[in-house]
């Protein structure tokens, strides 16, 4: 994958909606987006057809041998703890927090826009530790819909909708594209990423654990690297030579 600049004269061309004034950007012309539902649903069907048996009782608890589910039924052998922010429920030994975000979705609006949008500094507002904060990101999506994010919040563990924080967020918005002001939301919602105490996720053995593994605390970021911190726990729980370093990823790091 590789980035471009684009000038002044090439983002308008690129995004004429944008709003007057700006000096240009960087395109990555391989980028895309991930729909979480799908890739999930998308793995989920692999597993099914490579012989993955699929209980839909929930965990209730880790033990020595393996796990139990909340229907009784006792599964046996290594267990891989890949909950997001439900994490402290079967692991309450590694720090977690919920970081509450909000999204607005628009009506049907084709070509308004024609590429995820975002502003530089979005990269501080999803990778710092502010209390609170809001950045520009819009994405056009296939149905002609605007999704508009985002915002991170932290100390709010209810999914109620902020309509001070969607507001800040709107008005970010508009900053960066004006004409967004006159387009009809459908609708407004919550959630929540995970996010470890030091900001990377948890990737290998449970501390304390011979066979207990872990995959959580990925904060916005989940989904688009799953394969890879799949691939990481999986080389290490078969004793394989991992393609990167896991120390940075390792639980022992932080686990009380």
């Amino acid at each position: 994958m590789y980035a471009e600049l684009v000038d002044n004269k090439q983002l308008y061309h690129l995004e004429p909606m944008l709003a007057p004034g700006l000096a240009g950007g960087m395109r990555v012309p391989r980028e895309a987006v991930v729909y979480p539902p799908g890739a999930a649903h998308y793995l989920l069907d692999r597993s099914l057809v490579r012989g993955a048996t699929l209980y839909r009782s929930n965990a209730a608890a880790v033990q020595r041998d393996g796990l139990r589910l909340d229907d009784g039924t006792h599964l046996t052998g290594a267990v891989l703890i890949a909950t997001g922010c439900a994490l402290p429920e079967l692991l309450p030994q590694l720090p977690l927090r919920k970081r509450k975000g909000h999204l607005v979705i628009t009506d049907r609006y084709p070509g308004v826009i024609h590429h995820q949008l975002l502003e530089l500094g979005y990269a501080d507002s999803a990778h710092g530790d502010a209390d609170n904060s809001v950045a520009f990101n819009v994405q056009p999506r296939p149905t002609g819909q605007i999704l508009i994010g985002s915002s991170r919040e932290y100390g709010s563990d209810t999914p109620n909708v902020s309509m001070v924080m969607v507001q800040r967020m709107l008005e970010r918005t508009f900053q960066y594209l004006p004409g967004l002001r006159s387009l009809e939301a459908l609708r407004i919602w919550t959630g929540f990423r995970p996010v470890s105490a030091d900001g990377l996720p948890y990737l290998g053995r449970v501390p304390g654990q011979a066979n207990v593994w872990v995959a959580a605390g990925h904060e916005g970021l989940g989904v688009t690297t799953s394969l890879g911190s799949a691939r990481l726990v999986i080389d290490q729980l078969l004793g394989r030579s991992p393609a990167i370093d896991p120390q940075p990823y390792d639980p022992a790091r932080m686990a009380a």
